[in-house]
């Protein structure tokens, strides 16, 4: 659920064009080996070195490199994170010897938002494996990715039918059921604002991605014993004029409001209510609104309004002084991608990254998908070497139990105002809110007639 809050703004994007496509493009970067780069990460040791591999022993895998995919809509979004983190990335790891004397080969698999299955049939016929990308209508791909018994360490999924879904691991991997992500988060903003518990307000994209949280939501908050007293849809294409929303939300005395949407259009919904001299005691602007292009385009309301994300226990952009591996990411942008922003969903990316090529690096000579696969999904307690919050990668791991809350400031963002971390700059104590309700399931290789002893 998590990464469909990353996403939903795609389905909102219709003012931009959709330009010329990198359908299959190889991610250009940085490939020569230097034997003074150092494979170290954090406190993952030779993730990345040289070796003397000897044999082709998988599609897409030769003695010399390892081709994998990399979804994204850059072609119509022109968002260009996940193909930046995985040239940052090869570009690293290829300069200090690659996955043991393997050379990353990356290519962008660009959906283009529609494009979907045609992108994953490329794939299968081409890639070893999918790594650290993302499409906002992911579920046109995943019964074609299980046909061809593809892995997948997704950076972001959306869809129920591809959110922990057969093959993949890390990111988009799931629990055993459904849960609230938000669940300590959300506590934590009614407990902070208690007034807020009786006049909770949702308004949401009128699209699939975002109308599909609108019922999970609402029953989490109803077992947090909060009241809903505003639901709203918008079209996701944009408003002209944000006055009726702001008067409704107003009229209905809504005091904390869930924001599930393009961060551009909050920004302009909180224009016209900081304009009317309206505040409420909270916004959940989620992760999507975390970078500072909102922070321009809030503008005058970052003073009169609170605005929250959850990083879901990513660590922050703004915690290069206390987290090393922030600022390693950052250097290593600067190095091989110099005057690209880094990003949220590129720390993420960037996890993905490291999972793979730590898992692909233990599986030696013979690097086949079950090994790669398998080896991620023993992780219990994985942090990208420091980059994120311990999470248990196992199919039927434990639920996640950290979260760390930011807020956005006329000074930029920052950690929450009262928010107590008790493990770095993460709180562990969550208790996940399992789903009662049936929302759908995740698509397995059962249901394209296979099976785990299939995936060699």
């Amino acid at each position: 659920m998590k990464s469909q809050r990353i996403l939903v703004a795609l389905l909102a994007a219709a003012l931009l064009a959709a330009g010329c496509s990198r359908g299959g493009e190889e991610v250009e970067g940085t490939n020569t080996t230097s034997s003074t780069a150092s494979g170290d990460f954090g406190d993952l040791k030779n993730v990345c070195q040289a070796g003397k591999p000897s044999s082709s022993s998988a599609q897409g895998v030769t003695a010399g490199e390892i081709k994998v995919g990399v979804f994204s809509d850059v072609g119509f979004t022109k968002n260009t994170e996940f193909v930046d983190a995985a040239n940052v990335f090869t570009s690293w790891c290829n300069a200090a010897g690659g996955v043991g004397g393997r050379k990353l080969v990356a290519t962008v698999r660009d959906a283009k938002l529609m494009q979907v299955r045609q992108r994953m049939i490329e794939a299968c016929r081409e890639d070893f494996a999918l790594v650290g990308g993302g499409a906002a209508l992911d579920s046109l791909g995943v019964e074609d990715r299980l046909k061809c018994l593809l892995p997948e360490f997704p950076a972001q999924v959306v869809d129920v039918k591809n959110s922990g879904s057969d093959l993949q691991v890390g990111g988009g991997a799931s629990a055993s059921r459904p849960y609230d992500i938000y669940t300590a988060y959300h506590q934590w903003l009614l407990t902070t604002y208690p007034a807020s518990a009786g006049a909770v307000g949702i308004i949401t994209g009128d699209s699939p991605v975002t109308k599909a949280m609108v019922p999970k939501f609402q029953e989490s908050l109803s077992a947090m014993n909060a009241s809903v007293v505003y639901n709203e849809l918008y079209p996701a294409t944009g408003v002209a004029d944000w006055t009726p929303y702001a008067q409704s939300i107003k009229s209905k005395g809504v005091k904390g409001l869930i924001f599930l949407g393009d961060f551009r259009s909050l920004a302009k919904l909180e224009d016209v209510l900081t304009g009317m001299d309206y505040k409420l005691d909270w916004i959940d602007a989620n992760s999507n609104a975390y970078n500072g292009q909102f922070l321009e385009l809030a503008g005058k309301s970052l003073a009169a309004q609170n605005n929250f994300a959850d990083l879901s226990g990513i660590a922050p952009l703004e915690a290069s002084a206390t987290v090393p591996d922030v600022k390693l990411v950052k250097d290593l942008f600067a190095k091989y991608a110099p005057g690209k922003d880094v990003t949220y969903p590129a720390l993420r990316a960037f996890s993905e990254w490291l999972l793979f090529a730590k898992s692909a690096g233990s599986c030696g000579d013979q690097l086949t998908r079950k090994c790669v696969y398998d080896a991620a999904s023993k992780e219990t307690a994985w942090t990208a070497g420091g980059l994120q919050a311990p999470v248990d990668l196992r199919p039927t791991g434990a639920l996640p139990k950290c979260y760390n809350i930011v807020q956005a400031t006329p000074q930029g963002w920052q950690q929450a105002t009262g928010f107590k971390p008790d493990t770095g700059p993460y709180r562990c104590d969550m208790d996940a809110y399992v789903y009662k309700n049936d929302y759908g399931k995740a698509m397995t290789l059962a249901d394209v007639g296979l099976s785990m002893s299939d995936l060699k």
